[in-house]
């Protein structure tokens, strides 16, 4: 066999980056439940400063602070030996309730750790691993990693791109929120839209606890959370029900949008939100089906197969989501709007 070297070093250079992202990882953990983040967007600091600002030791500190710079997550003043956060930075790694929320989507990568010795298992076997039996980092990550985009997104340019849904919305509709996790998204909707009752469904009992009590704590009295299944819940006559980065997961995804082409009014709407992904491996061949088809592999495709399910995976890909609304009964079909990280779709009986 020959090698290339200069292929051979292209490959290893890329390989160091990875590796030192993956190192990186729990250390972004440690600066977003620290606190290190948050100080040092208040403004530039030296490794005692922050320390002191967080109540942490120094020496752990200048250890991360270099490790953050290296990485091109903290700036670095060498004359002033002061480190800081830009603006861009600030706003990813510092404002949990802001459009981008990093440090989120490290507890996923958290709890694919926990899970390794289940996914070898399942790589072995064919076997799945259920939702809840995940570690609770997972739903953490979850809701901290998707809410960012529903702020940025749901309100502004997801449901306006739907037909007739805003108005119905404005004047007083009814709504649900099929697979709801923590209710970041119900909740968003419900104080978008006061006039209109909202209620999410979960089949994770823990996870409806939490967006139960979340509602509480925003002082939101128009939505509200019931433990149900995808394919059972009893709620019907809805104006808008909405599936929001769950469908691919589901054991029987044909079933669930088949039971909310019942739930629906006969002029109802029916919102699908899912990663973003091409319909054939090489489109999805980028950063973000990397994240995806890792995120895939280790959480959604598990989830479906404990059940039994078809394990779409997070990167289906429009093709294949139409197919599933279709076979469910549902008429019209189309691409609403997308953004870099997702595919909203809008499907009519």
């Amino acid at each position: 066999m020959t090698v290339n070297e200069e292929r051979l070093n292209q490959f290893l250079g890329h390989a160091v980056g990875d590796l030192g992202a993956a190192m990186s990882a729990t250390l972004m953990l440690v600066g977003d439940q620290l606190g290190l983040y948050r100080a040092l967007a208040k403004r530039p600091m030296t490794s005692v400063q922050l320390a002191s600002e967080t109540d942490t030791n120094e020496r752990y500190v200048r250890e991360w602070l270099g490790n953050q710079a290296a990485g091109g997550y903290v700036e670095y003043d060498a004359a002033a030996d002061t480190y800081s956060l830009s603006p861009e930075q600030a706003l990813c790694l510092a404002d949990p309730g802001g459009p981008v929320d990093l440090p989120g989507a490290y507890s996923l990568v958290e709890a694919t750790f926990h899970a390794l010795e289940r996914t070898k298992e399942n790589f072995r076997t064919g076997k799945g691993m259920e939702w809840g039996e995940h570690h609770p980092c997972l739903f953490h990550g979850t809701e901290r990693f998707f809410r960012a985009g529903y702020n940025a997104n749901l309100i502004t340019s997801w449901l306006p791109a739907l037909d007739g849904v805003l108005e119905k919305l404005k004047a007083g509709g009814k709504a649900a929120d099929v697979g709801c996790g923590h209710g970041a998204s119900t909740t968003l909707m419900a104080q978008a839209f006061p006039k209109s009752s909202f209620i999410g469904y979960d089949y994770h009992a823990g996870s409806i606890e939490v967006a139960s009590e979340r509602a509480r704590q925003a002082r939101v009295d128009n939505a509200y959370f019931e433990v149900a299944d995808a394919t059972s819940y009893s709620g019907n006559h809805f104006d808008l029900i909405a599936f929001f980065d769950c469908l691919h997961d589901m054991a029987d995804p044909v079933g669930a949008a088949r039971h909310a082409l019942h739930a629906l009014k006969p002029d109802g709407t029916c919102l699908l939100v899912e990663p973003f992904a091409g319909d054939s491996v090489e489109e999805n061949l980028n950063p973000v089906g990397r994240v995806y088809y890792g995120a895939s592999s280790q959480i959604c495709v598990p989830v479906s197969l404990a059940r039994n399910g078809p394990a779409l995976g997070a990167q289906a890909g429009e093709a294949r989501l139409r197919a599933v609304l279709e076979e469910a009964g549902f008429k019209r079909f189309r691409r609403a709007t997308q953004t870099p990280f997702n595919l909203v779709l809008e499907a009519r009986p």
